[in-house]
C-alpha cells in the first residue's frame, strides 16, 4: 500500500456538522469537494469521506442522512481528482452506494462488527478494507477504557478481524489495520500503541495510524483546541512512520507531506555499520 516506499497520506474530509475537529466546516457539499481537491493537490494519495461523526460521545447518524451527505462528494471527487476515494463508514448500504459512486476503499471503524454484511460486500467489490480497533461505541468508548495489555489485545483483535475478512473472501493484500488511536484509549494506551507499532506491522498487513489533532496530543502539549495541535500531530505521525506505519490519516496534509518526505528519506538511508 505504499508508493515507492513513501508513507501514504490519507486526507480527512468530514461531511458532518459535529466532528470533533472540523465539524460543520465542510457539511456543505461544495465546501467538502473543494477541501478534498485541496488535500489532493497538497499530496493526499487517499481521501477519506465520512458522513457520521465518531467523536467521543457522538450518536449514530441515520442511514439516509449519511447517504445524502457523502454520495455527491464521492461522485464529484472521483470525477475531478486522481486520489483514491475511501468511504469512512461501518454501514454496508453506505459502503455499497459509495463504491458504486467511485470509492475504492472502505474505512470501517468497527472492523466489520458494525454490519455483518460488510465483509461480503468488500469481498464482492474487491475494494481495500481498513479494519480499526475501537473499544465499545463512540458514545461509550472513553468511559474508563480498561485493558490488561493494550498492545496484545489490539493486535489480537485486528488479527482476528482480518481472518474474518479473509474467510468472507476479502483478498488479504487488500486489508489495512488501524489501532484506533483515541477510540477507547487513555493517554497511556495511545502512547503504548504508537511506540509498539512494530508489533502491529508484524501481522503482515499495512498499518494506518490516525492521530491527527486528537485529545491525547492536547493533553501532552497543553493545546485545548484541536486546530492548534498541528505540531504535535506532525510529531506523532513522523514517529509512527519511523516505527512502521505505512499510511497516516490527517487533516493537515501539506505540512505532514513535507515532514514525512524527510522522515521517509532518513529511514531509507543505510544503517551503519
Amino acid at each position: 500500500m505504499s508508493l515507492g516506499g513513501a508513507t501514504l497520506i490519507m486526507g480527512v474530509v468530514n461531511v458532518t456538522p459535529d466532528s470533533f475537529s472540523d465539524g460543520g466546516l465542510f457539511v456543505d457539499r461544495q465546501a467538502a469537494v473543494e477541501q478534498g481537491l485541496a488535500l489532493a493537490r497538497q499530496g493526499a494519495a487517499i481521501l477519506d469521506i465520512g458522513g457520521e461523526s465518531t467523536r467521543p460521545g457522538s450518536d449514530p447518524t441515520p442511514l439516509e442522512v449519511e447517504l445524502d451527505r457523502v454520495l455527491p462528494v464521492v461522485r464529484e471527487l472521483k470525477e475531478r481528482c486522481h486520489a483514491v476515494i475511501s468511504i469512512d463508514t461501518y454501514k454496508a448500504p453506505v459502503a455499497e452506494a459509495a463504491i458504486e459512486a467511485g470509492a475504492a476503499m472502505v474505512n470501517d471503524v468497527t472492523a466489520l462488527k458494525g454490519d455483518p454484511a460488510m465483509a461480503g460486500l468488500c469481498a464482492k467489490s474487491g475494494v481495500a478494507l481498513v479494519l480499526m480497533h475501537m473499544l465499545g461505541s463512540p458514545r461509550t468508548m472513553q468511559q474508563d477504557p480498561q485493558y490488561g495489555d493494550v498492545v496484545a489485545e489490539v493486535r489480537d483483535f485486528l488479527a482476528g478481524q482480518a481472518r474474518v475478512a479473509i474467510q468472507a473472501g476479502v483478498d488479504g493484500q487488500a486489508i489495512v489495520v488501524d489501532p484506533g488511536i483515541g477510540f477507547g484509549k487513555t493517554l497511556d494506551h495511545n502512547l503504548a500503541l504508537i511506540r509498539n507499532l512494530p508489533a502491529l506491522a508484524q501481522l503482515g498487513y499495512p498499518v494506518l495510524l490516525g492521530a491527527s489533532r486528537k485529545a491525547f496530543i492536547g493533553r501532552l502539549t497543553g493545546r485545548d483546541k484541536p486546530g492548534e495541535r498541528l505540531w504535535g500531530t506532525v510529531g506523532a505521525h513522523v514517529l509512527a512512520a519511523a516505527l512502521g506505519a505505512d499510511m497516516v490519516r490527517v487533516h493537515d496534509v501539506a505540512p505532514l507531506r513535507e515532514a514525512l518526505q524527510v522522515a521517509d528519506a532518513v529511514m531509507a538511508a543505510p544503517v551503519w555499520p
